[in-house]
């Protein structure tokens, strides 16, 4: 279940994508499967090329983007590798509230 996301940040996500950038967006996120996780963050663009690019430089794997009709495909980071991932890009201040 998602949470706590103002409609300005996502619309500026949204912008992003469609505009070909690297977008990142944190939201409050509960679900049983990971314990303890209460953020994820999604980093979407409308370059899937570009977006497997940025993936690659931190391990992830293009299967794993969720790719949406809609064109706002995007990997779902969570837990250590969330934390990791945003420290590393200088979005440090995305990480409100996970205790991982």
């Amino acid at each position: 279940m998602a949470f706590g996301i103002k409609r300005e940040e996502l619309v500026e996500w949204k912008r992003k994508i469609d505009h070909g950038e690297i977008a990142f967006l944190t939201h409050y996120w509960l679900d049983d499967r990971f314990p303890g996780c209460k953020t994820v963050t999604k980093v979407g663009c409308c370059d899937l090329y570009k977006l497997e690019e940025w993936g690659r430089q931190y391990g992830l794997k293009k299967e794993w983007i969720h790719v949406r009709r809609d064109g706002y495909s995007h990997f779902d980071l969570i837990g250590n590798g969330q934390k990791e991932i945003l420290t590393k890009e200088g979005l440090g201040h995305h990480l409100w509230g996970n205790s991982k």
